[in-house]
């Protein structure tokens, strides 16, 4: 049985409701936008965001979902689609998912206003039901993944960013998502106490960024452009690390590599060579594990049930997936 199965188990019928109510959400009567909208559905994700909401929902509800459940899980995934169509017209990415980024088809122009298209709907769904909780949270996050990224972009530019700097950035353009996923599915089943619940979603969000930073030095297809970070000149954890405990001379040399413009076939094996010599993978690997304890410990307190169950073995998942 796939570990995705048993993720979704306990919520499949939602999720099944939730998809088709997204899919209402955003048909559109503008034949370009439409066609563009169909092409998005077509080449949908994991869902992980989604499912993270509904389960929370379901974690914390004593029967069946409410209709602010479902709201909340399509407010994250039109939030998510919006930033994600953004993503990949700042680091002009060609490919998503195996699939052709809409940059790529369409042209930024109309990608930009595709995005904001998605913005409006999810701010439209909040104050039409007067969701005002859920909006809150899903603006604070959008603020955080904002700051976020012009940190990034701020700090690329010096090479100096240290472990703390970095999980700092990535608690904001990455975890902040994720902790708002786990804590609007949580407000749709009456939770008010949302401290816990956040620190779990942060340490979630920490540990998938820390797997896709692996991701960007690996050689195998994994449905997005690899090596996108050693491109773009974002320093991630790998590299941190390694940074940290080099030698001068072998720091000067990497550095020299980094803040080329072009990189060849060659620079890129060197980086992996030099983070493979300070262990950095292995480094990577074991804060994982690290915050997935931490995890773990938080779960226990929540309450056990079938939900509770898929969020564990989610954790696995984010650890253990290819891509």
């Amino acid at each position: 049985m796939k570990l995705t199965y048993k993720i979704k188990k306990p919520i499949a019928q939602e999720l099944k409701i939730f998809e088709k109510q997204f899919y209402n959400s955003i048909s559109s009567k503008v034949k370009l936008l439409d066609l563009i909208l169909i092409y998005i559905l077509n080449r949908k994700g994991k869902q992980i965001r989604p499912t993270l909401v509904l389960l929370f929902a379901k974690m914390f509800s004593k029967g069946d979902l409410t209709q602010k459940s479902y709201r909340a899980a399509n407010l994250v995934e039109l939030i998510h689609s919006a930033s994600l169509i953004h993503d990949d017209i700042v680091d002009d990415s060609q490919i998503r998912r195996n699939f052709l980024t809409l940059n790529a088809l369409w042209k930024n122009k109309i990608s930009v206003l595709v995005g904001d298209f998605f913005l409006s709907k999810a701010l439209l769904l909040s104050t039409e039901n007067k969701d005002y909780d859920l909006l809150n949270e899903v603006s604070l996050a959008v603020k955080e993944i904002s700051e976020g990224e012009l940190f990034q972009i701020q700090k690329s530019r010096s090479f100096s960013l240290s472990e703390d700097e970095y999980l700092d950035l990535i608690s904001k353009k990455t975890a902040s998502l994720f902790a708002c996923c786990c804590k609007v599915g949580s407000i749709s089943s009456g939770i008010k106490d949302l401290d816990k619940i956040n620190t779990f979603g942060n340490y979630l969000g920490i540990i998938f960024q820390i797997k896709d930073d692996l991701f960007d030095f690996s050689n195998k297809r994994i449905g997005k452009p690899t090596k996108l970070d050693l491109k773009t000149q974002k320093i991630t954890l790998p590299l941190i690390h390694s940074i940290e405990r080099s030698s001068l001379k072998d720091k000067r040399k990497i550095k020299s590599i980094l803040k080329k413009k072009k990189y060849l076939l060659s620079d890129k094996k060197l980086v992996n060579e030099f983070i493979t010599k300070y262990n950095g993978f292995e480094y990577a690997y074991q804060r994982m594990n690290d915050f997935k304890k931490n995890a773990l410990k938080l779960l226990k307190d929540f309450p056990q049930n079938d939900s509770n169950i898929s969020i564990k073995i989610l954790l696995d998942y984010i650890i253990e997936r290819k891509y």
